[in-house]
């Protein structure tokens, strides 16, 4: 079963890494402080979490808080489809 973080990981890596998977990225590591991500990428990254998830993303939402590693992206991910669930 494909996780929301192994899909998180495939979009940064795919998008931002340009395929390189030999890049080692912690899960909690910053992309921004990593410089894989910069102002253009976080567009990128709320239009992957819009279309892939179906979360509606407000500019409130658009934060290193919720954008900033892999398992930021992931909780917030989780928790935004939990209360869609809901």
């Amino acid at each position: 079963m494909v996780t929301i973080k192994d899909k998180v990981r495939t979009f940064i890596v795919d998008n931002f890494l340009f395929g390189d998977k030999s890049y080692q990225l912690a899960d909690t590591d910053s992309l921004i402080e990593n410089d894989i991500i910069d102002s253009t990428a976080v567009l990128e990254l709320v239009a992957f979490i819009e279309d892939d998830f179906g979360i509606a993303m407000v500019d409130s939402d658009v934060v290193p808080a919720n954008l900033d590693s892999i398992e930021r992206l992931s909780s917030f991910i989780s928790a935004r489809a939990k209360a869609l669930a809901a």
